[in-house]
């Protein structure tokens, strides 16, 4: 008897122990909402870019090229250095074309003194054919070789002029100012007309012009969304434009669209547009690439910042913040995108608040402690 009633106590002491800690761990506080911070959703203007890859080329890049064969005796230059027009680049041997100017010059004083003599015959006979002594005839025949001997003289003269511009061409000079390229040749290389390869390439870069295609979608775009009757009007509307370099630095100075050209390329699949950008310290030079960047004013559009999305199958998704602080997730539509914001239409309205950060720390239905943003604080941070 004894050994039954120990036993039911302890069975019983056991279930008073067991609902005790039952009751313990019902009654443990649940854990406090997750504080996160929330930013406040307005329209903004925004400036978004159209970009296009550009070829960059001075705007004159002039071949230097012999007029005259010969060895090339001296170089003036130091490739990149930067000269003005007339300055000497080349000197070409000029011996043998300062014999020909030698030669020609000799060449000019015979045939003036074969028409001397031819004149010195026609005044003989002139005076005998007037009186009648000898039949003028002859004297024709003289004044045809007389006029025989000056045509001699002049294509002598021809002869020597060219001789004289051949031994011009020897020296080289730059036809306008800029920057010297690559000179493949040294001193002692024969040079000529033939050569595939000119002497050096000159290049004027005080201003530069950026090459640019635009497709064929984007070209129709272009044409409804800026004033004026005709392609010409449309491209002086447009704005200023920028020219971001290859290390995506913006080059200081904007530039403007010139011109376009008259057909699309069918090669490439768009239309030529030539810009302009100025070029005064010399940083851009012929050959590089870049992007050329055309500003497109967004009115009515929400801002968004691309660190507050996540992203599901390619689909973009924000979690907004509802009733009672609980989070539900809304995909938006983006319109276009600037550096750190997305441009919105649809998904939020004006005044919805979404969270900032630590999405991947909430599900739909979540409750959070909202710790807010200052707009223009993010965007200070963040600018559009």
């Amino acid at each position: 008897m004894r050994r039954y009633l120990l036993f039911s106590a302890i069975i019983v002491a056991a279930a008073v122990y067991l609902s005790g800690c039952s009751q313990a761990q019902g009654t443990q506080a649940a854990p406090p909402p997750q504080s996160l911070p929330v930013l406040p959703i307005n329209s903004s203007a925004a400036t978004t870019y159209l970009e296009y890859s550009a070829n960059i080329e001075g705007k004159t890049n002039v071949e230097i090229r012999p007029q005259v064969s010969g060895y090339l005796d001296k170089i003036f230059v130091e490739e990149g250095a930067y000269v003005t027009a007339g300055q000497p680049l080349f000197k070409i041997n000029d011996k043998p074309y300062d014999e020909q100017v030698n030669n020609a010059q000799a060449n000019v004083l015979a045939a003036k003194a074969n028409m001397e003599k031819a004149a010195i015959e026609v005044n003989r006979l002139t005076p005998l054919v007037e009186n009648k002594v000898v039949s003028d005839v002859q004297l024709k025949a003289a004044q045809a070789a007389y006029d025989a001997a000056k045509a001699q003289v002049a294509q002598a003269q021809a002869e020597g002029a060219n001789a004289g511009i051949n031994l011009g061409y020897t020296l080289v000079k730059a036809p306008v100012n800029g920057y010297i390229g690559r000179i493949p040749f040294k001193t002692g290389a024969l040079v000529g007309k033939g050569e595939a390869q000119p002497l050096t390439i000159l290049s004027d870069v005080r201003e530069v012009y950026a090459y640019f295609g635009m497709s064929e979608s984007d070209f129709l775009k272009f044409t409804s969304q800026y004033p004026g009757r005709s392609i010409a009007e449309k491209i002086k509307a447009l704005p200023p434009i920028e020219l971001q370099l290859a290390d995506r630095s913006i080059y200081g100075s904007k530039g403007k669209v010139e011109l376009m050209e008259g057909q699309f390329d069918r090669n490439i699949g768009a239309i030529v547009f030539r810009a302009t950008f100025p070029n005064n310290e010399g940083l851009l030079r012929s050959g590089i690439t870049g992007r050329v960047r055309i500003p497109q004013g967004n009115s009515g559009l929400l801002p968004v910042p691309q660190t507050a999305t996540f992203e599901i199958q390619d689909k973009i998704f924000v979690y907004a913040v509802g009733d009672s602080n609980k989070v539900v997730g809304k995909q938006i539509h983006i319109v276009s995108k600037t550096t750190n914001y997305y441009l919105v239409d649809k998904g939020v309205q004006p005044g919805d608040k979404i969270v900032f950060a630590g999405m991947d720390r909430l599900t739909d239905g979540a409750v959070i402690n909202p710790q807010p943003l200052s707009a223009d604080s993010v965007q200070k941070a963040m600018p559009l």
